[in-house]
């Protein structure tokens, strides 16, 4: 799997671009603010659907246009995937797949396996439990589409139970049959979605943990805790126990929609505890360890892009990644860096082909 090709119009802050790729290291260098992380976010959102940075697609529009195009060639199993998105403003946002247009984006969730390490991960351990929940989601949504569709469903779900507590308390009336309706629907789903989650985190934490090793120098134990209401009680109980709550507070307080991810090192929240060098090293693992799981259930080696990383990593922790790049643990791999020297010195030392765009 790598990109061949890509091409952006009125994207961000970018006019317009069109590049071709190497199969293996490409490096995009120059100074703040002119593009760089743009372009990997260009690469992301036509793999995933959405920017990384920002979902909401009218801001990624470039400032005084009123559209924005992206069209990049995927080569995947000695096939080309030509992949193009495109918005207007005040028109729905269209995804193709080789000129046929997605009814639903669900759909291209995993056909172009992608992990981005970003400074911006830091909100995984600095921000609310929802930032942690999408993450975990979307590493499990890459390869299953049945779990991507039961979040969808039960996200419906809980927004329509929520609508429904609002009206009971504007109306001054309870239907208590009719919740159920909402009731049996979130149950069902969200014992899904709670297996899941849990299954996965069997999996995906040791190999986290061997990443952070790898990576640290420090000896420090680190893991991950899942939190869910469902540990203690069922679902039906749970409900049951927070309905008076739920009443009013008009929307639903308890369910899988609460989960979240306690990150520790030696047993300690990390966020409290834990030093700025260990925190990138823990997020850093952590999407190692994602590109590893999207790696082993989808068969191929996805596209990494590390966005400007190489600027808050020390030594030690750059020569692990370039082991790993010597040792073929990687694919494609997109770089962005402010320093053109420090990148080619660095690239150089992998002993792969490369090619470097200077903005």
């Amino acid at each position: 799997m790598f990109l061949k090709s890509l091409s952006l119009i009125n994207y961000k802050n970018i006019t317009e671009h069109a590049f071709e790729f190497d199969s293996k290291i490409n490096a995009i260098v120059g100074k703040n603010g002119i593009g760089k992380t743009t372009i990997l976010d260009a690469i992301y959102h036509l793999a995933i659907g959405k920017s990384y940075f920002n979902p909401l697609a009218t801001q990624n529009i470039k400032h005084g246009e009123d559209f924005f195009v992206l069209d990049g060639q995927f080569e995947k199993e000695l096939r080309t995937e030509q992949i193009l998105c495109s918005y207007k403003k005040g028109q729905k946002k269209i995804l193709k797949r080789n000129g046929k247009i997605y009814e639903r984006f669900s759909e291209h969730i995993g056909l172009i396996p992608i992990v981005i390490i970003s400074p911006s991960d830091v909100d995984l351990i600095m921000e609310g439990s929802e930032t942690r929940r999408r993450f975990i989601d979307n590493v499990i949504s890459t390869s299953d589409p049945a779990y991507l569709s039961t979040l969808i469903n039960y996200q419906k779900t809980v927004a329509q139970r929520n609508a429904l507590l609002k009206y009971f308390a504007a109306n001054h009336v309870f239907d208590a049959n009719n919740l159920a309706v909402y009731n049996e629907q979130m149950i069902e789903m969200g014992q899904i979605l709670f297996e899941k989650r849990k299954y996965f985190l069997e999996q995906f934490v040791p190999i986290f943990q061997k990443y952070y090793q790898i990576i640290s120098e420090n000896a420090e134990e680190v893991s991950i805790i899942y939190e869910s209401q469902l540990t203690e009680n069922s679902f039906e109980t749970l409900l049951a126990l927070h309905l008076q709550k739920d009443r009013i507070a008009q929307f639903s307080t308890a369910g899988v929609h609460k989960d979240d991810l306690v990150f520790t090192i030696d047993t300690y929240p990390i966020k409290k505890y834990g030093s700025q060098g260990q925190q990138k090293s823990f997020l850093i693992a952590l999407k190692l360890a994602q590109f590893e799981m999207i790696k082993n259930q989808s068969k191929t080696l996805p596209i990494l892009l590390f966005d400007d990383i190489f600027d808050k990593l020390d030594a030690y922790r750059v020569q692990q990644i370039i082991n790993m790049v010597n040792e073929d643990v990687f694919g494609q791999i997109f770089i962005s860096d402010t320093h053109p020297e420090r990148t080619e010195k660095i690239i150089k030392q992998t002993h792969k082909t490369y090619k470097i765009y200077t903005l």
